[in-house]
């Protein structure tokens, strides 16, 4: 894949009040990479780190920090960042894949998806996450490959949807420069196109100047960054219907995780991606306003035939053994002389799928998914610090894997 194309993928949205039940906020991601990329879940525990210590990413190192943050992360399995996840806090982060006038860099340097794990691993709040990518941006600059494998070659630029409990960011990049929304109510999306116009409430201080020294803007017009700094002057249709469905589902006032998985599982508008291009993962997160959160994720490919299983952030979280890749050491290789990354409930899903009528699965799996989604008021409504009751928070997403996992064998 050459990186002078623009895969159309991934669409990650918001959804605050007026718009929500009970004024949560509801955050929701699709993450569109090659089809046969392993996507998988894991839980990563808060950790004090030593002074001088070395941080490994994707490609390059950095200082590590003095103390990290209990994340979830929903990431291809070959690269160390992230497509999308959250943090004890309750930030949750998805990115994009954006295409601008700035210069591509294949030089190695931190992927986008490098940044997004950072930022949570290091950030208290949607503020001062945007202060972690922007600053790592400025330091390490955004480069690389974002595919593995010898034959693939697709690099891009990087937008953000950085989300809390209070407020929201749409921090969109342009190589070095870049521009940030903040949204504080109401609904927000973005896709694989510049989507911040004229409500820049914060940006990299030189972004105006270098506009002009270029020629994309004459210093009087209004700046209006997508417009100015996009590479393809053309549409961007997902970015629309992304937006006309988060309007058709919160116009009354009570969006809530069943709605933003709906968008999520929405195929007409492309938003579940079928095809060599495909949707691999899928998350969504709802953060009260009051402090409990509850997050949603897939780790499996296509929405409609996954389920999205709650994660709670505890004390003790088991280890996610069921949705994480096998080590590059002991995994098999592929065909193609990659390592076989597929995790247990990867192959579980792949068999289940290969052998039986769907519409039976589907039913079964619909089901368990309806359980999970009843902690959402078990959650609001309960002052106990374990909504789950007989199901402790700190099994809960490896109970649904291994209930989903029993579902595929049964109808199978």
């Amino acid at each position: 894949m050459l990186s002078g194309t623009s895969p159309e993928s991934c669409d990650t949205f918001v959804a605050m009040s007026p718009a929500t039940l009970r004024g949560d906020v509801v955050f929701g991601k699709n993450s569109d990479r090659p089809a046969d990329e392993v996507q998988e879940v894991l839980y990563i525990p808060a950790q004090n780190h030593t002074s001088g210590e070395l941080l490994s990413c994707t490609y390059i190192d950095i200082p590590q920090a003095s103390r990290t943050h209990a994340v979830v992360l929903s990431k291809p399995a070959w690269m160390w960042g992230a497509e999308m996840g959250a943090n004890e806090f309750g930030v949750c982060i998805g990115n994009e894949a954006v295409w601008t006038r700035e210069k591509l860099e294949s030089k190695e340097a931190l992927l986008g998806m490098d940044m997004l794990r950072l930022a949570l691993e290091r950030a208290e709040s949607a503020d001062q996450a945007l202060e972690v990518l922007t600053s790592l941006l400025a330091k390490y600059g955004q480069g690389g490959l974002c595919v593995e494998g010898p034959d693939e070659y697709l690099i891009y630029h990087n937008s953000f949807l950085v989300v809390d409990r209070r407020r929201s960011w749409v921090l969109e990049t342009a190589g070095a420069f870049w521009a940030a929304e903040l949204v504080t109510e109401g609904v927000r999306n973005i896709s694989n196109c510049l989507s911040v116009g004229t409500s820049v409430h914060r940006e990299h201080p030189q972004l105006r100047a270098h506009a002009r020294e270029r020629g994309w803007w004459d210093g009087k017009s209004p700046f209006h960054f997508a417009q100015i700094y996009s590479e393809y002057g053309g549409t961007c249709p997902r970015l629309h219907a992304g937006a006309q469905l988060l309007k058709k589902h919160s116009g009354t006032g009570v969006f809530h995780a069943q709605e933003m998985m709906s968008i999520l599982r929405d195929k007409e508008s492309g938003i579940c991606m079928e095809g060599g291009h495909c949707t691999t993962g899928s998350m969504v997160s709802v953060l009260n306003p009051q402090g409990a959160a509850l997050h949603f994720l897939t780790a499996t490919p296509n929405p409609c035939r996954s389920i999205f299983k709650p994660f709670a952030f505890t004390e003790n979280v088991v280890p996610l053994l069921k949705t994480v890749a096998t080590p590059m050491k002991t995994a098999a290789l592929t065909e193609d002389k990659r390592p076989d990354r597929r995790h247990a409930l990867y192959r579980s899903q792949e068999c289940a799928f290969a052998g039986t009528s769907p519409a039976k699965l589907l039913q079964g799996l619909q089901e368990l998914e309806k359980r999970g989604l009843k902690m959402l008021d078990m959650m609001a409504s309960s002052s106990q610090s374990d909504p789950a009751g007989s199901c402790s928070l700190s099994e809960l997403f490896s109970n649904f894997v291994e209930e989903e996992m029993n579902v595929h064998q049964t109808v199978h």
